[in-house]
């Protein structure tokens, strides 16, 4: 049986007073549930992507605010603060009213039934879809790009759709995709086919590109989540040792940084508990 044959929205939706944050979960199912350990993070946390937060915020205080805002897609590497910056969001303004309900690229099929329980309610909600991506087979992005052109099955005022992607263009591109690709006066013409799978993209109002961390933001992230975990001296050894992390990973971003400072706060408390267990057992065996 069709999901939106057995789905009714009154009963799919009663919200809890304490939550911020719910998945969508699809599969016939068909429910909103609360998230209970959502980890949200400071935005004075977020090294090296100032820009996009600055963007993001403004888009997101304008839609709180009942003003014209658009959809969001943040697109590249990974590991560079993309869906860092959607938590910082419900971070900075739940107290607001901003709420999060995440969704599952291939549930966007339910996209109708997600926001309808949601229409209407005093809160605002970010739909928030991370890792964004669709196969030439998948037929969910079509209901998204309904969503976002404005139509009948578009979402109400206080929901917006934050998505985050490694693909720029969301569809895979083929060379067989190029073949229609013509030259007028100078100018290139995709084909149908490219024009397809760019034009959803191109529906987001909003466009941010995210980069690998350079060395010295990759250090700056590195110190940030160090002193995060209460982790004094950020010497030259441990920058070395910072860089190797990063070349092991073959990835510089705020994630690996973190993953570090996590690794070496781990270490030396570890350390620490044993040097303090060895001096009570020294102590111990000094008194018997």
């Amino acid at each position: 049986m069709l999901l939106q044959a057995i789905f009714r929205p009154e009963e799919a939706f009663v919200m809890d007073g304490d939550a911020l944050a719910w998945r969508w979960r699809g599969h016939n199912v068909g429910r909103l549930e609360p998230l209970e350990n959502i980890r949200l993070i400071a935005p004075e946390d977020l090294v090296g992507i100032e820009r996009q937060l600055e963007t993001v915020d403004a888009n997101t205080r304008q839609f709180l605010a009942g003003l014209p805002s658009n959809h969001v897609l943040m697109w590249g590497a990974r590991g560079t603060g993309k869906s860092s910056l959607v938590k910082a969001m419900l971070q900075r303004h739940h107290d607001r009213g901003l709420r999060l309900v995440e969704v599952d690229a291939h549930d966007l099929i339910d996209l109708p039934s997600i926001v309808a329980p949601l229409a209407g309610r005093d809160e605002h909600f970010i739909l928030f879809v991370d890792d964004l991506s669709f196969d030439a087979s998948d037929g969910s992005y079509r209901a998204l790009k309904a969503a976002l052109d404005g139509s009948a099955a578009s979402t109400p005022d206080n929901v917006v759709i934050y998505a985050t992607s490694n693909r720029r263009h969301l569809l895979p591109e083929q060379l067989v995709d190029n073949e229609h690709s013509r030259i007028v006066d100078g100018e290139l013409h995709h084909g149908e086919a490219v024009e397809e799978k760019i034009s959803l993209s191109e529906r987001f109002g909003i466009w941010l590109s995210f980069h690998p961390f350079s060395q010295d933001t990759y250090l700056e992230a590195v110190a940030l989540w160090l002193d995060r975990h209460g982790v004094t001296g950020f010497d030259e050894a441990l920058r070395a040792e910072a860089l190797r992390w990063a070349l092991r990973r073959g990835n510089r971003s705020g994630r690996v940084a973190a993953q570090f400072a996590r690794d070496v706060a781990g270490r030396r408390a570890l350390e620490t508990s044993a040097s303090a267990r060895a001096g009570i057992d020294t102590v111990s065996r000094e008194t018997r």
